[in-house]
């Protein structure tokens, strides 16, 4: 399994590369960083604009830029940012960490809800409860992220004014002060996720439960269930270790390709709830044209997609015995 993982991880590099690649062509070419200086009153003098345009690389060609920028990376540098004042690397790597532990928790609800949801309608097929369930799937999966955010934070601000206390967080990612120790912190971290949890979590469970009803469903007509059934198995037994190992496999799939929507869903909400994460960073970065910063927030997005891609594929081999990765 861990040469399966390693050939795996080296096919990926190359499309890592053509990636990077493509992205930094396409951000250089959408203007050039210093001339925002040229608009300020009164305008630096032209020796200072040529100065910043050698330290950001500007005067380079375009591939040799990229060849220094990649260079650059294999001793930890990740190139010099438009702010001189920002350390790259360590602003990406905590933007990142405050939209992982929101995305995490979105796809931890959203595959509970989708398992939950999808093998209950997969088993009441064509009733009431099935009906009920798919409506409420369509209706979320119509509705634009960015509109269920905005309503959820309208109806959390609605709730505190008429309640008069603050029940529900609508702004930032954690209180600007919080009295007491680090329970009192976890418990306000938890209460700032509540609302762009539920907004992240409900427009992916809509299509993740229409996944496994239609996965559920060709298991529960497949021959060995029915096998298992004949020979006397109890229904619950034959639900938890035939039938639903097997209809996991297209959510685990699904699951892991969906991860890069699920991060530029992440964006639209933090920019909506004004969370500090890597979803304002990478918006600052593309309004100040700053192709390193990009270039860096590209690089983990695309290292985390795969590396949940290939853990995908190693949790086959657990829900399918038929599945080795020799």
């Amino acid at each position: 399994m861990l040469a399966f993982a390693l050939r795996r991880f080296v096919i990926s590099l190359p499309v890592i590369l053509g990636a990077t690649l493509v992205v930094f062509v396409m951000v250089a070419l959408t203007g050039n960083p210093v001339d925002n200086m040229r608009l300020l009153n009164p305008p630096p003098p032209d020796h200072a604009i040529k100065a910043e345009e050698i330290r950001l690389h500007l005067d380079q060609p375009l591939l040799t830029r990229y060849w220094l920028w990649l260079s650059g990376l294999v001793t930890g540098d990740w190139g010099p940012a438009v702010d001189r004042h920002l350390d790259i690397g360590a602003e990406v790597f905590s933007g990142f960490a405050v939209t992982f532990r929101l995305v995490l928790v979105a796809m931890l609800v959203a595959l509970v809800l989708a398992v939950v949801i999808g093998v209950i309608s997969a088993v009441k097929q064509y009733t009431a409860t099935d009906y009920t369930a798919t409506f409420f799937g369509f209706l979320f999966l119509a509705m634009p992220s960015f509109w269920l955010a905005v309503l959820l934070k309208e109806a959390g601000v609605f709730a505190n004014q008429n309640l008069g206390a603050q029940i529900f967080y609508t702004v930032g990612e954690r209180s600007v002060v919080v009295t007491g120790g680090a329970w009192d912190k976890i418990m306000d971290a938890l209460g700032h996720m509540i609302l762009p949890t539920v907004a992240l979590a409900m427009i992916t469970f809509a299509s993740w439960s229409r996944y496994q009803r239609a996965s559920m469903l060709e298991v529960l007509n497949s021959d060995y269930v029915r096998l298992a059934r004949a020979k006397g198995l109890r229904w619950r037994t034959v639900m938890t270790r035939h039938a639903l190992r097997t209809a996991l496999i297209p959510l685990t799939t699904v699951t892991a390709m969906d991860l890069s929507g699920i991060i530029g869903g992440a964006v639209v909400t933090e920019t909506i709830f004004q969370w500090r994460g890597a979803g304002r960073l990478l918006l600052d970065a593309i309004r100040t044209k700053d192709i390193h910063l990009v270039m860096a927030w590209l690089l983990v997005a695309a290292v985390v997609v795969i590396v949940f891609n290939l853990l995908a594929d190693l949790l086959y081999a657990r829900l399918d015995p038929r599945i080795r990765h020799d």
